[in-house]
């Protein structure tokens, strides 16, 4: 391993110590790097290199959500990465405010597993300390999902899922008028009203694009009304044909009722009950950035990310164990934290020619420092309403984390011969964290003042080998990381220690698959990976002491496939006559398990080992499969949905206990249809239904907030769109 590293690190300084030589040799064209196709379905893959970005040899997916005959109005995460392979999506929330999904095994609590962005700049809390994205785009405004796994970690910096880039729509795309207008108002079961209007205008030198979004709904279930308010503006300038500048601003603000967790029995009985009517969550969250973009020439181009972020996260309500009854006489609890983040993002691509052939070079730095102010466990009132106010003004916690962040990166694509791609990357990555204030346990003020800087040295290589137009064999290999969580730092009681040692969780990654199109109709990306999530970050009891240190790693491997056929395109059937059926398969197989668990107590009673057990929320299967038949101005899509059974605690409990927090969860099956007319271009009308056979299932437990108990998905929704375009 060393010495790969040392050959990775050595070809990176040669081509940088060359680099004064390099302007002077010859170009030769390289494969496009601006993604421009769109497939009927709405999927597709990145290429080589985007921007300043490389994705050669990395198992990745391009998803545009306007091309898919989907449910947009909610987000519907099933549909929309419903052609990604293995994504596993908590349904917990029918308002689509946020997004859940995860792969390979790994949590899908708000995304926290990838680096999410928008439009390339952070848009999570905290990408260290705090990734949860609590805010995601309304999927009307969004032009394409980059999706990326496995070497993420080389560009992007700290996961292990991977990378999540939404990215929006910009200007206008009609160059025979200046201004574009779009509409789409969609109203569903349950008070649904949806209403999106995005406005795109290039005039000269500018290029803006806004809209405005708003949904509201009662919800399927009692007590889960919620409304919210989505606005983004963008101005882009010309400064020459080769210098861009952008400022852009994105606004959410939503307040949703949380009808909290039920027991089995319950679920069972009704899963529409509620016994929780005073539990709300509010997020006024808000992201700026300023982007620069200038192509110096064909050969070098700088793209540089100034963003900042001043944002809340809110929520009043009775939490306690789903088996305690609330009522007005308990006093609700108010938790609120103050996010206040600012970073920057500069990168550079250089083409050069070397040995007879042209390479890649790209790199960059980055600089972060954000601030979150903690405020728990505060006395709130003991009304229904969303009021954060406070009937005692001292909080049971107040903290505040500060994260600083600096990284430097480097990739570089390699052509050997005309088919041949190899890719290696270093990322280095300094960290410092600080966590100050106190936590009031029984009366009595304890303190927390804890501070770490460490460095984080990632590295990886990935390949890929083209088989004529038929087939891409790509395979990569990329240590990742997850910093140290503000949570790990918190002890919950006095006798609580943390570890001084706490080490950031680490592992790496590697992918190896075969891609490619066969004939005109058939396209194919199969592959497996394996992935090492070691020193995960655990609470372990030893002599009645709680301590918060390194305990464990998991192993997970598998197999995730994804198969389009269209069999107008295969056999030139007559589209006009005959219409065009696409079908797809997206399979994704997982084995993810406890390796090591380092309890003491483990050693003396092997019963508390888990080390064999499977991971908590990763189902060895997640399949998906449909179809989408257009004729003329009419188009129709079914999506099957499937998932195999899970546990939802990493002690594998088969029964679920009293409160409902642990057990096992069945699997389950669920079908949407989508059907659409479009007369012409600019308008477009849809019906369909979400679980189209109205399947009882649930997809997650909690322990607090949203509320203690298992939370059930939404039933059957039915929803009607009308969209135009002026």
């Amino acid at each position: 391993m060393k010495k790969a590293l040392a050959l990775i690190i050595g070809i990176c300084g040669g081509v940088m110590a060359s680099w004064a030589q390099l302007d002077t040799i010859s170009l030769v064209n390289l494969p496009t790097i601006e993604v421009v196709t769109q497939t009927p379905i709405g999927r597709d893959r990145m290429d080589e290199v985007v921007g300043a970005i490389i994705y050669a040899g990395k198992k990745n997916e391009l998803i545009r959500p306007n091309n898919l005959n989907a449910d947009l109005s909610i987000n519907n995460s099933r549909q929309i990465f419903g052609r990604v392979p293995g994504v596993n999506v908590w349904e917990s929330d029918g308002s689509g405010i946020q997004t859940s999904i995860a792969t390979r095994g790994l949590s899908p609590n708000r995304s926290w597993e990838f680096n999410v962005r928008q439009n390339g700049y952070d848009i999570a809390a905290d990408p260290f300390g705090y990734p949860e994205a609590y805010y995601a785009p309304p999927m009307e405004a969004v032009e394409r999902i980059e999706f990326l796994r496995g070497a993420s970690s080389l560009a992007f910096g700290p996961q292990f899922g991977g990378s999540l880039n939404y990215v929006l729509k910009k200007g206008n795309t009609n160059k025979l008028k200046p201004i574009e207008v779009e509409a789409r108002q969609t109203f569903g079961s349950y008070g649904l009203t949806n209403t999106f209007v995005g406005v795109g205008a290039t005039i000269k030198k500018f290029t803006v694009y806004s809209y405005l979004h708003s949904r509201s709904a009662e919800g399927w279930r009692e007590n889960s009304r919620y409304h919210i308010f989505n606005g983004h503006a963008y101005v882009g300038y010309a400064i020459s044909s080769k210098m861009k500048v952008g400022v852009e601003f994105t606004h959410m603000d939503y307040e949703s009722q949380q009808p909290g967790g039920l027991t089995d029995a319950q679920f069972n009985t009704n899963a529409r009950q509620s016994s929780r009517e005073r539990n709300w969550m509010g997020t006024p969250w808000n992201v700026a950035a300023i982007t620069y973009n200038y192509a110096i020439n064909p050969r070098n181009e700088v793209d540089v990310k100034i963003f900042g972020m001043i944002s809340e996260r809110n929520s009043v309500g009775f939490t306690s164990a789903v088996t305690v009854i609330d009522s007005a006489q308990f006093a609700r609890t108010v938790d609120r934290d103050f996010y206040t983040n600012v970073g920057a993002e500069a990168r550079y691509k250089k083409l050069y020619n070397l040995f007879g052939l042209e390479h890649v070079l790209t790199g960059g730095v980055r600089y972060f420092n954000g601030v979150t102010e903690r405020k728990q466990r505060g006395t709130g009132t003991a009304g229904n309403d969303f009021d954060l106010s406070l009937v005692n003004p001292k909080w049971g916690r107040a903290l505040e984390f500060e994260t600083n962040n600096t990284a430097v990166f480097v990739e570089n694509i390699f052509h050997v011969g005309k088919n041949f791609i190899i890719t290696p990357g270093v990322r280095l990555e300094t960290i410092g964290s600080t966590a100050s204030g106190y936590t009031t346990i029984s009366g009595t003020d304890f303190q927390l003042n804890d501070s770490r800087t460490r460095n984080v040295f990632v590295y990886g290589i990935s390949t890929e080998y083209h088989i004529k137009k038929v087939a891409e064999i790509y395979a990569s290999f990329a240590k990742a990381y997850r910093p140290v969580m503000f949570s790990d730092l918190t002890p919950s009681a006095t006798t609580d220690v943390v570890d001084p040692n706490l080490e950031d969780a680490s592992g790496y990654s590697t992918d190896f698959g075969v891609r490619g199109k066969i004939g005109r109709g058939f396209s194919y990306d199969v592959s497996a990976y394996y992935m090492l999530y070691d020193n995960r970050i655990g609470r372990v009891t030893e002599n009645g002491v709680v301590n918060i240190r390194n305990v464990g790693a998991t192993e997970t491997t598998g197999v995730e496939a994804y198969l389009e056929w269209s069999p107008c395109k295969a056999f030139d059937v007559d589209k006009n006559r005959f219409g065009c059926l696409d079908l797809f398969i997206s399979a994704g197989f997982t084995n993810a398990e406890y390796t090591e668990w380092n309890n003491p107590a483990a050693v003396e009673n092997t019963a508390l080992s888990i080390v064999g057990n499977k991971v908590e929320y990763a189902p060895e299967q997640i399949h998906r499969a449909g179809f989408t038949y257009a004729y003329r101005k009419f188009a129709i899509t079914y999506q099957w949905n499937m998932s195999s059974d899970f546990y939802t605690d990493a002690n594998n409990t088969e029964e679920p206990t009293t409160n409902a927090q642990s057990g096992k969860l069945d699997g389950y099956q669920v079908s949407d249809l989508t059907l659409s007319f479009k007369p012409t271009p600019n308008y477009l009308f849809s019906i369909g239904a979400n679980n189209l056979t109205d399947e009882r299932y649930a997809t997650r437990r909690a322990g607090g907030y949203p509320g203690p108990g298992l939370l059930p998905a939404n039933a059957r929704t039915i929803f009607a769109t009308v969209g135009l375009k002026f």
